[in-house]
């Protein structure tokens, strides 16, 4: 059978946007104490998708793995403490970390492009449930 080849269509704005609300609502949500369970499912998501894109269409953006990989340390022991507390919360500590991945995220995802996301995306959930 013969593999299909993706298109390398650029992110549009409006994909761009979507992760930038997922992100940015979640984090408002964390700063307002009304976070929970699924925003930090959204903006674990986003940023980890990104994070994952980028090293693997290797990325030259000084320093945007590091970040993310930064903000995805914090929220992973967001996750732990949730996961053991039911309480879900950035704390205020840790929000500049997060918000810094937040920003580089915007930054960086119009240089990838929808099937890498895509494929990305499919790859981490596949990741996961094989846990």
């Amino acid at each position: 059978m013969k593999k299909r080849n993706l298109l390398r269509v650029p992110v549009t704005q409006g994909l761009k946007d979507i992760y930038s609300m997922d992100m940015h609502a979640a984090y408002q949500a964390a700063c307002l104490n009304q976070f929970n369970v699924t925003a930090f499912g959204r903006l674990a998501a986003a940023i980890s998708v990104v994070r994952t894109a980028l090293v693997s269409h290797d990325t030259k953006i000084l320093n945007a793995v590091e970040l993310l990989d930064a903000a995805i340390e914090v929220l992973h022991v967001v996750r732990q403490k949730g996961d053991e507390t039911n309480i879900w919360d950035i704390p205020e500590t840790d929000r500049a970390t997060v918000l810094d991945g937040i920003n580089v995220a915007e930054q960086c995802i119009g240089t990838l492009d929808v099937a890498l996301l895509a494929l990305t995306a499919e790859q981490l959930l596949q990741d996961i449930n094989a846990e």
